[in-house]
């Protein structure tokens, strides 16, 4: 039988394509010889806890993710780091053939070309010291074990480097590439799995100029992003999405806090809002904050002195529901200027949903942008105009109960003057009967672009009718927004196409380059018929 080299408690392996990391190497209970315990990155391919038969051997970071397998040839350990590059990044020489048979790419195959001295440029591109951007992932990086500088002697100039899905145990050997690569200032090491530095000493030497990190589901803690982010002196751009990440408590240890600039959570299970600004309130520069695809169900409103400097601001697909948590969200957010809330229960209700946008903007006055659409001058004064007519007809009669229940009342009256409430009825609502009502119509396929009245009719009798009522001043962007949320459709996944009925019947695109202009410049008014077509990205 083939003796195999045994591996040590921390080894990341390759199996058919299965990425994990040994926990455990020795005999199992009522077996013989030496079994690998494994905890796979994908917890689906797992089988139990680390536990066999009521005794524990290793432990898993997520629930039945181990297994228990045999060392065998198959499995693979990875290569090292000058052997991967070269791998990917320099053909080997063919020999001493002057001529190669080349076939030309642009004929499919067809046409077959001698060329001459290909070696020499390949030499040419053997040289890497020119290289600024690397990507080995899934390349399967497991060591540096070459003699001490190799790395800096073949690609000192590298600016972006990408380790992701790689076999790299620790941080300790990202630190021994890393200080070769002085230019270095963007990393990614999405879905590895690393162990604490142990080298503190080279973790301060390795990233001095390092701007961009990217821990996308790597399982990293906070406190563990806060460790490794304290030798990055200049760091600006953090992600650490996908991590399960539900606890920001931060360590006791000393970490950097000055230079972030953006911090992106995307996908984890941050429920609290005062946990999370208590955690990032530390961050003096951060300037954009991603929470997308969290658990935050409620803002409540800030204590005095409680305030976010942030700017850009990502809520989308969290489980907010009451408008409350959007007035608390602008008295935490002062100096926002972008937000993003698509996907929320509020905003995907169908009443309160509705008017979602109108009454976001209305409610936060220092927003520029509202879920990737700009908002133009004429659209925040009709969506303010609007929301002082609201609240005069359907919102509390005393003065006290109005600004408890709508903070911007008070200032929005001062803006605008005082809605007439005298009369004040749904009939004299006016900026209610500046709303257009659009005929849209759901279709499989393009309308015709030729006036075909006939094919048009055909067409008006056939497809789904949706009527739709908004302002003139909102932007197509905005537009192609509401209509994903009327089909109940998710703006990250649906393209919308639009296109406008002509007097003649023909039919005009409404592209994604005029996005920016409102629905009155384009020429829709009310009663225009606007067909649409959604294709799944």
């Amino acid at each position: 039988m083939a003796e195999f080299h045994l591996p040590a408690e921390g080894t990341r392996l390759n199996l058919a394509g299965h990425v994990g990391t040994i926990r455990f190497v020795g005999n199992v209970d009522n077996t013989s010889g030496v079994w690998l315990g494994v905890e796979w990155d994908d917890p689906k391919r797992g089988k139990h806890d680390g536990v066999k038969d009521g005794k524990r051997y290793f432990t898993c970071r997520i629930r039945n993710a181990g297994s228990f397998i045999r060392p065998a040839p198959s499995i693979s350990y990875g290569t090292s780091f000058l052997k991967a590059l070269y791998s990917k990044y320099v053909e080997m020489p063919h020999g001493s053939e002057s001529q190669e048979k080349v076939l030309l790419g642009s004929s499919n195959g067809a046409i077959e070309v001698e060329a001459v001295d290909l070696d020499k440029i390949r030499g040419k591109f053997a040289n890497l010291d020119r290289l600024r951007e690397v990507s080995l992932d899934n390349e399967g990086v497991s060591r540096y074990d070459e003699a001490s500088g190799s790395i800096r002697a073949t690609c000192p100039s590298v600016r972006g480097l990408d380790l992701s899905t790689s076999l790299i145990p620790s941080w300790d050997v990202i630190a021994l590439i890393s200080c070769e690569l002085p230019a270095l200032q963007r990393l990614s090491l999405n879905r590895n799995r690393l162990q604490s530095p142990r080298d503190p000493r080279a973790m301060a030497l390795a990233f001095s100029n390092l701007i961009e990190l990217r821990l996308n589901g790597t399982l990293i803690t906070w406190q563990e992003m806060q460790q490794v982010t304290s030798t990055m002196p200049v760091l600006r751009i953090v992600e650490i999405g996908y991590n399960l990440i539900d606890d920001l408590t931060s360590s006791n240890a000393l970490f950097q806090a000055s230079t972030i600039e953006t911090l992106n959570l995307d996908t984890n299970d941050c429920r609290d809002w005062i946990h999370i600004y208590d955690s990032i309130r530390v961050y003096s520069s951060l300037e954009r904050v991603v929470l997308t695809s969290n658990k935050i169900d409620k803002i409540l409103p800030p204590m005095i002195g409680q305030t976010l400097g942030v700017k850009h601001l990502s809520l989308s697909f969290n489980r907010l529901e009451s408008w409350a948590d959007i007035d608390a969200l602008s008295a935490w957010c002062p100096t926002l200027n972008t937000l993003t809330l698509i996907g929320n229960p509020l905003f995907d209700d169908p009443v309160h949903g509705r008017n979602s946008r109108l009454f976001t903007i209305a409610r936060m006055p220092s927003l520029v942008a509202l879920d990737a659409a700009t908002i133009s001058a004429k659209e925040r004064r009709d969506c303010e105009l609007f929301y002082l007519s609201h609240i005069a007809l359907y919102g509390p009669k005393t003065e006290e109960e109005r600004t408890l229940a709508h903070p911007r009342w008070p200032a929005l009256c001062q803006k605008h003057g005082r809605p007439d409430e005298r009369d004040s009825n749904p009939h004299q609502d006016k900026l209610s009967r500046r709303l257009m009502e659009l005929n849209m119509y759901h279709c499989t396929a393009p309308p015709p672009a030729s006036a075909d009245r006939a094919a048009i009719n055909s067409l008006l009798r056939d497809a789904e009718h949706i009527p739709l009522r908004v302002l003139p001043t909102m932007t197509l962007r905005a537009f192609r927004l509401k209509v994903c949320k009327t089909i109940k459709s998710s703006a990250a996944r649906t393209a919308i196409s639009l296109w406008l009925q002509m007097q003649d019947s023909s039919c005009t695109p409404l592209d994604t380059d005029r996005d920016t202009q409102d629905l009155a410049w384009l020429g829709i008014e009310s009663g225009s018929n606007i067909f649409f077509t959604k294709d799944d990205k």
